[in-house]
């Protein structure tokens, strides 16, 4: 069965729209741990607009399930984040300094030697690494030769062409996901998957091993509440 890692970063938003604890950031990934989340995943950014620092220290001893850190890596602060606090999974993500949210993949090719001795820094620190790509053989291809463990796949194309053509819109994300089992990489999955479009992409993605999903679920929380909506997407992956 595909893993659900549940993105709290909306969580953290609301948080810090009105200063305190409330919602309690812990208690949450405490929460859906227990409704099934096989994984927490959080994203901070240098304004900490949402995660802030020091929510990845409380989480780290405060989770049983995997911790997925992703974010910046080509950030001083990202990368001691991440070390100091060894988490399962590190996702790389080509973010741009004060962009509202990831809106690409890496380019693997151009970047094969940065990505090379980063990757490298956190494997040599027991943490699982996976780069965020667009669906393009030619990126999935090169991110095998940086010595990655997984990749994820950026999923916005997928879920906005969906409900137009849905087969048209998974076939680029079929061909990637032959290609990253051809070269022996693992596969992720995140952004904008929902209740809608999730089952339909698990049961065509072979050897899909995780999807992160955050903005999707919480919303759905607001109507169907947190553990409700958390059993909903492990069920989209269960009935595979």
């Amino acid at each position: 069965m595909t893993k659900l890692s549940v993105n709290i970063n909306k969580i953290a938003t609301l948080r810090n729209s009105r200063g305190g604890n409330n919602p309690d950031l812990l208690k949450t990934a405490q929460d859906c741990e227990r409704f099934g989340a096989q994984g927490i995943t959080v994203h901070p950014r240098p304004d900490e607009r949402h995660i802030r620092y020091q929510d990845v220290f409380d989480l780290k001893g405060s989770i049983n399930e995997e911790l997925n850190i992703e974010g910046n890596c080509q950030e001083d602060k990202f990368v001691a984040l991440v070390l100091a606090n060894k988490p399962a999974q590190v996702t790389l993500v080509p973010d741009a300094l004060g962009q509202i949210t990831s809106n690409h993949g890496w380019d693997t090719i151009a970047n094969k030697q940065y990505l090379q001795d980063i990757t490298g820094k956190f494997k040599e620190a027991g943490i699982r690494v996976s780069i965020f790509v667009d669906p393009i053989p030619e990126m999935v291809e090169g991110a095998a030769l940086t010595g990655t463990d997984r990749i994820e796949l950026y999923t916005e194309a997928y879920a906005s062409a969906y409900h137009q053509d849905r087969e048209a819109a998974i076939a680029p994300y079929i061909q990637a996901a032959e290609v990253a089992s051809k070269v022996g990489l693992g596969l992720n999955a995140g952004h904008d998957l929902d209740l809608h479009n999730l089952r339909y992409f698990a049961e065509n993605i072979p050897g899909l091993l995780e999807v992160s999903i955050g903005h999707a679920l919480i919303c759905d929380a607001l109507y169907l509440g947190l553990e409700n909506t958390i059993q909903q997407y492990l069920r989209q992956l269960s009935a595979i």
